[in-house]
């Protein structure tokens, strides 16, 4: 059953966007718009790169619709747009300089999510062809002022987000464990604010740390930037005594390296290149030229 990720999205988060968007492209007057007018155009979004995941199209809408145009999409987001070298996407229609006006941040926004999803749908692909049972996951690593696009992006990828934000879930890091002292301490004081309701995570650089923060009751436990041989090693063992954890790999992992932490012991990987450093979609919108014998 496939579901309308689109209803995730509070429409007010995606109004401010567009208009924070609109407002950097256009901050005064759009000297361009005198030239073309109000007359009403059609423009055809053409994908470019092939084997495309289509993502972003709530963002996209969003734009147009603050202009007063309308968008007609011929693929269903999520959807593959296929091999071939050049697709028809959508159609927008609307006042010729509304629609210009939308143009680059609309494909700004596309290209980002479209190949943020197309990255994470072939690293699931992978997962589920390996029959590995865990989550791949992105991570905080996000654009500053892009998070809820580049997540969303993931969701329709089908990986898994992680944590939004700080006050999403707890996670402590070496730099908290140093500034405390302890793990144990760390943990401790982190449960008496964040209460039953929100989990621990603790970064781990060794199978004892592992141990001490299960032991202190984090319920997530990260092994982070251990090499292959030694994260399945440690992730058997603290799984053996600790089964209730749940224990995720990062640090180092890429696409090409990712199916050598795939472990029956290991409930999450997680990769910063899902985000960072990821190719876009080439994307580009095409106002369809007046026929020159109509009028005549």
């Amino acid at each position: 059953m496939s579901r309308d990720l689109s209803q995730t999205l509070p429409p007010q988060a995606l109004s401010r966007l567009a208009q924070e968007w609109l407002m950097e492209d256009t901050p005064n007057f759009d000297l361009a718009g005198v030239c073309v007018g109000s007359r009403e155009v059609k423009a055809r979004l053409l994908c470019k790169s092939p084997d495309t995941v289509l993502a972003g199209c709530p963002f996209f809408n969003a734009v147009f619709t603050e202009l007063g145009c309308t968008v007609e999409w011929t693929f269903t987001e999520g959807q593959n747009l296929g091999p071939d070298p050049v697709t028809v996407a959508a159609v927008v229609t609307g006042p010729a300089r509304c629609v210009l006006l939308g143009e680059r941040p609309a494909l700004n926004c596309l290209a980002r999510a479209s190949g943020i999803a197309t990255r994470c749908a072939q690293l699931q692909s992978l997962a589920r062809a390996a029959g590995w049972h865990g989550q791949v996951a992105g991570t905080r690593k996000t654009t500053p002022g892009f998070r809820l696009v580049e997540k969303y992006s993931m969701l329709v990828g089908g990986v898994s987000t992680h944590r939004h934000d700080l006050s999403s879930m707890v996670m402590l890091k070496d730099n908290h464990v140093w500034a405390v002292g302890s793990i144990s301490q760390a943990v401790a004081d982190a449960r008496s604010v964040c209460g039953f309701s929100t989990k621990i995570e603790v970064e781990c650089r060794s199978e004892e740390e592992g141990r001490e923060a299960a032991r202190a009751g984090a319920e997530i436990i990260m092994l982070d930037n251990f090499k292959p041989e030694d994260l399945h090693v440690a992730a058997q063992a603290l799984k053996r005594d600790f089964p209730g954890v749940i224990i995720e790999a990062s640090g180092g992992v890429t696409p090409d390296t990712l199916a050598q932490y795939f472990s029956p012991h290991v409930d999450v990987i997680s990769l910063g290149c899902l985000t960072q450093g990821c190719p876009v979609s080439d994307f580009s919108l095409k106002v369809q030229r007046p026929d020159p014998q109509v009028g005549q």
